[in-house]
């Protein structure tokens, strides 16, 4: 059964561990899941196949990102509600929320089967792969809305202070993936489309499993007049989620320009940034889960009106990060090239060369970890603090030095400078978010005043 759980007394370090230790075993079912398609489609359907899926990857995570964007941004006024104790204005927000949370999957829905092709064209996908990548995407597409529902469900988990219902869905939902990717693709013999249809299967069954805590929950539990949607709600909701939508949006652009340059080097090269794209995910978890912890406990110690809690959970969250990202940076520099191997199979040649490529790249972005984990960490307390701009300008950030480093330094230091893009955006990134960060909780220690 879920079970709510206020972050505005005690310790800091105890309350984020215990809340993000169940999110990163979530985040690790997930992401194994998501290695499982990758290996099977690597090492069963071959490299083109692999090319294909990575092909598509920026595209896939735009359409995420902003189902994610507004998922997330919903949830900030779901916890400050909930810390402030307004039992009424909670439920009114929630019931707003789901609505606004249907509405936004129909467009979005609409938005990527109309992109599809345009932006793959774009792209200047290589034409050996173009309709490998479309199939794919179809069926990850027509699974927009069962991604919503898990997505939002298990935001107002998370801001309520659950964290372990959504780590029991993930696990069904990665246990079934598996299942499902080896029947599909190995018995079945469904290509990529059986991966892809895995997956949304996997999601269906974590978007049941919170909704079923979910109704458990009597502080959320709606009576019949409670089922309205309330504009000025809405309003605000939208104020919130918009930039946080925005902010996914223009990092995903640079990420598209990053894979237009990638797909002039060829499928080789493509395969081998897939490799180390897939394990991206496996990089991140404690990052994104400590981002998780952080937007909730912030937006719930900012309702209270806790702001010296606020300071010593988020220094207690960055050094947290900072330890985790060195311990994982150095595995990955230590096992990495056997892990990015497992992912290519096909031609030796080929295959030696995009391992090749995928450990280099592999190795320069886990030295570089503790600036994602603090781009996390600190982008997360602004959110819980209810400010998504500052965030949206970080996504800006990331943007241009996302695209300047792509188009430019390739022409300065040769293939090598493909590689760094990642990091010179997490690092643009970093500095107006914790330059965001000190400015505006100076600005609230003085009004409190």
């Amino acid at each position: 059964m879920a079970t709510v759980k206020n972050m505005t007394t005690g310790s800091p370090l105890k309350i984020l561990f215990s809340f993000t230790l169940p999110l990163m075993v979530g985040n690790v079912f997930q992401q194994l899941y998501t290695l499982v398609d990758s290996l099977v489609v690597g090492r069963v359907l071959g490299l083109r196949a692999l090319a294909a899926v990575g092909n598509g990857e920026w595209l896939n995570w735009l359409v995420l990102s902003l189902l994610q964007g507004f998922a997330q941004g919903f949830s900030i006024r779901l916890a400050q509600d909930f810390g402030a104790d307004d039992k009424a204005r909670l439920r009114r927000t929630y019931a707003t929320s789901l609505a606004l949370s249907v509405m936004c999957a129909a467009g979005i829905l609409c938005f990527a089967f109309a992109a599809l092709r345009p932006v793959l064209r774009l792209l200047h996908t290589p034409d050996e792969i173009f309709p490998i990548t479309v199939t794919y995407l179809s069926v990850i597409f027509a699974g927009v809305p069962i991604v919503m529902a898990y997505n939002f469900l298990a935001s107002v988990l998370r801001a309520l202070g659950d964290s372990r219902t959504p780590l029991y869905a993930m696990i069904a939902a990665s246990l079934c993936n598996i299942v499902l990717d080896l029947l599909f693709v190995i018995v079945f013999q469904w290509g990529v489309a059986g991966a892809a249809g895995a997956t949304l299967i996997g999601q269906g069954i974590s978007a049941l499993i919170c909704y079923g805590s979910l109704r458990k929950i009597e502080v959320i539990r709606l009576s019949g007049a409670e089922r309205t949607f309330d504009r000025e709600i809405a309003g605000r909701l939208l104020k919130l989620a918009m930039p946080f939508a925005f902010q996914n949006l223009v990092i995903s652009v640079g990420g598209l320009v990053v894979q237009f340059v990638i797909n002039g080097y060829g499928v080789v090269y493509i395969a081998g940034f897939t490799a180390t794209n897939k394990l991206y995910g496996l990089l991140e978890i404690a990052a994104i889960s400590y981002g998780f912890a952080l937007t909730t406990y912030v937006g719930q110690n900012y309702g209270a009106a806790e702001i010296r809690r606020i300071r010593r959970g988020v220094r207690t969250g960055a050094l947290m990060g900072i330890v985790t990202s060195v311990v994982i940076g150095v595995v990955m520099i230590l096992f990495g090239r056997t892990i990015v191997g497992a992912f290519i199979s096909g031609n030796p040649a080929d295959a030696a060369a995009a391992a090749k490529i995928a450990y280099h790249y592999l190795c320069i972005v886990a030295a570089f970890l503790p600036v994602l984990y603090l781009l996390y960490i600190y982008r997360s307390s602004l959110q819980g603090l209810g400010d998504t701009v500052m965030p949206m300008v970080s996504g800006v950030a990331e943007l241009v030095m996302r695209t300047l480093t792509i188009l430019l330094l390739p022409a300065l230091i040769g293939e090598e400078g493909l590689f760094w893009a990642e990091v010179l955006a997490w690092i643009g990134a970093d500095v107006v978010l914790l330059t965001s960060y000190y400015v505006r909780m100076a600005e609230i220690g003085k009004r409190l005043q």
